[in-house]
């Protein structure tokens, strides 16, 4: 295992195709909702693909606004995030039934980076469902001293190939593509956050924990 050797240039290239490949299944089907519009005159296939626009365009939204404050600058050098804006763009992830979310935090303040290290940790958590089921993310303590739970609940739950040694800065080859480079950046932000991280499964259920 060797320790992970990434350029900053790299870095941010690798994030943007990362945010990219979120963004461009909906934004694609936007396209071939208007395409329909354009050539179709039956008014069930009109119906059917203004249906798909304003569900596909919500979606593109949410996940921009989600990669705006899981990857973002969110503020300035230092800023504080509402808890509840990161429960507002977390909540925007969820808009289908493949996945139910429940979470619970205090409405206060707290450091940028452990927000977006909170966000990060729950992209992770849905993928340790790739069947779906439901995830909870539990914030308890304060701006200071604080720790996130976060569950992943479903069919096959399993904890992720390869999450330990991205989120520690490691991988066989000492490097990292654009599949793994969110959970990679994750491990950045918890070292920046004094955060650790730990995993732990338990049947169907997978528990992302980190505190201070």
């Amino acid at each position: 295992m060797a320790t992970i050797s990434l350029e900053s240039l790299d870095l941010a290239a690798l994030l943007c195709s990362r945010v990219c490949h979120d963004v461009i299944s909906p934004v694609g089907a936007i396209v071939n909702g208007l395409e329909v519009l354009e050539d179709d005159t039956d008014l069930s296939m009109r119906e059917f693909a203004l249906e798909l626009i304003g569900k596909s365009a919500r979606q593109a939204s949410a996940r921009l606004q989600f990669a705006r404050l899981a990857f973002g600058a969110a503020g300035s050098a230092g800023a504080s995030i509402d808890l509840g804006d990161a429960e507002q763009v977390a909540r925007g992830m969820f808009q289908d039934d493949k996945v139910s979310f429940a979470w619970s935090a205090p409405r206060l303040l707290f450091p940028k980076n452990r927000v977006k290290l909170l966000l990060n940790l729950i992209m992770i958590a849905i993928t340790a469902i790739p069947r779906g089921g439901s995830i909870s993310a539990n914030v308890s303590g304060d701006a200071e001293k604080c720790e996130f739970v976060i569950r992943s609940k479903g069919l096959n739950a399993r904890i992720p190939a390869h999450a330990e040694e991205l989120l520690a800065g490691h991988s066989e080859s000492g490097t990292v593509d654009a599949h793994g480079i969110q959970v990679y950046y994750a491990g950045e932000v918890a070292r920046a956050a004094g955060m650790t991280i730990a995993f732990s499964i338990d049947g169907d259920e997978v528990t992302i924990r980190a505190s201070t």
